[in-house]
């Protein structure tokens, strides 16, 4: 990996998009520019390097002049980074409390969940997505199995996924992931790894689900994502149907048997080398 892509790749695990990132990039190398030499360096439209521009300006990234014609600068790096780590802290923060909320208000109503019917839920964003699932991981026994698509590598190491994941298998534990692994993936795949994950890969095996001890189950019905955000929105169906739960999970052993461990397509990758821009 170049040293620009593994910028690229770091900035993208700090939120970013990867236009954003480019374009950040672009503007710590070369210095504050204009909108149209900017959209002629990056080979694209005006109207995208504004949008671009104008979410960096919001993450604290950018700062635009303020004179005539507006030239934009890049913040200086450490600066950047601390502003996008404190906006992700506070979003993380206000997750945590909301869950604690939602546990207390179930303790004060005493809920008695019903073996007979079961109840299903759509998922609408990250925050959300996470705020589900991290506490079904702090209460798994025995199993978890997740088919996903490589950017949901770097949410797992970005969020607390992969921490709670790590618990759980030092509790006795068992994961096993299906990613469609890229070059850009490589360390965030690694890190499952290194916590005792067990991880094969499938080329766009094209099914995103995770399910929790063959009893509670999220997939995804549009994942299709721009930027790494808690806010950035999603569409999946959670249910503790334990039926469509064991369904998922032999749709996963079928993949499974199909896979090749995470290694071999690591090496792989890594003699073809990084991918052509």
């Amino acid at each position: 990996m170049t040293t620009d892509d593994d910028f690229i790749h770091r900035l993208i695990g700090f939120g970013l998009s990867e236009k954003e990132a480019l374009l950040y990039l672009h503007l710590l190398k070369y210095g504050p520019k204009t909108p149209s030499p900017l959209a002629k360096s990056m080979k694209t439209y005006r109207e995208d390097v504004h949008r671009t521009l104008t979410s960096l300006i919001e993450k604290g990234m950018v700062r635009p002049s303020l004179d005539s014609p507006t030239v934009y600068a890049a913040v200086d790096l450490d600066t950047a980074l601390a502003s996008a780590l404190k906006k992700q802290e506070s979003e993380l923060r206000e997750m945590e409390e909301r869950r604690r909320e939602l546990q207390e208000l179930s303790q004060q109503q005493r809920f008695r969940p019903s073996d007979e019917v079961s109840t299903f839920k759509i998922i609408k964003s990250i925050k959300e997505l996470l705020g589900v699932a991290i506490p079904l991981i702090d209460s798994l026994q025995e199993e978890w199995l997740i088919a996903a698509p490589a950017y949901m590598t770097v949410i797992a190491s970005l969020f607390g996924v992969n921490q709670a994941a790590s618990e759980f298998i030092n509790r006795g534990g068992k994961v096993r992931a299906i990613i469609d692994i890229s070059y850009q993936v490589i360390e965030p795949v690694r890190e499952m790894i290194a916590i005792g994950e067990e991880v094969h890969h499938i080329d766009e095996h094209g099914v995103t689900f995770v399910v929790f001890d063959r009893k509670i189950s999220m997939s995804g019905i549009n994942l299709e994502i721009r930027r790494v955000s808690l806010n950035e929105a999603v569409s999946g169906l959670w249910t503790d149907d334990p039926t469509y739960a064991q369904y998922l999970a032999s749709t996963f052993e079928m993949l499974w048997a199909q896979s090749i461990p995470a290694e071999e397509r690591i090496q792989q990758l890594l003699k073809e080398g990084p991918p052509q821009a």
